[in-house]
């Protein structure tokens, strides 16, 4: 069965970008907000999130942190233009596994996903 990434993103060329990028190897569900994806994670199996830091209204720090009222353990990669450190240490410290910079490149986001797979 076909391991299943939540992508978050408020930016739909993203979502789009992300999702061609993916779907070869996994079956990809899309989330334009941090509500949407808590929904979808209460309510779908998800195995991995890929989640954008920088979102209006709820951020992904944010969204992160209400993912930990669930009774769930999804790892978090976080996806960030912001090349503000402070959010990258912020993320980690809070327990996402792993962190991209904005714009990626294919491999290097193929990459990563396949080695959370691989623990």
């Amino acid at each position: 069965m076909q391991k299943r990434i939540l992508v978050v993103d408020d930016d739909t060329m993203n979502l789009m970008r992300t999702k061609m990028i993916l779907e070869k190897q996994y079956e990809v569900v899309l989330a334009e907000s941090g509500e949407r994806a808590l929904y979808l994670l209460r309510n779908e199996k998800i195995d991995l999130v890929l989640l954008d830091i920088a979102m209006p209204e709820m951020n992904g720090i944010e969204t992160f942190e209400r993912m930990k009222d669930y009774p769930m353990d999804v790892p978090v990669i976080f996806l960030t233009a912001s090349g503000h450190e402070d959010d990258v240490m912020n993320a980690i410290r809070l327990g996402a596994v792993n962190y991209l910079k904005k714009p990626f490149q294919p491999k290097e986001l193929l990459k990563r996903v396949a080695k959370e797979f691989e623990e």
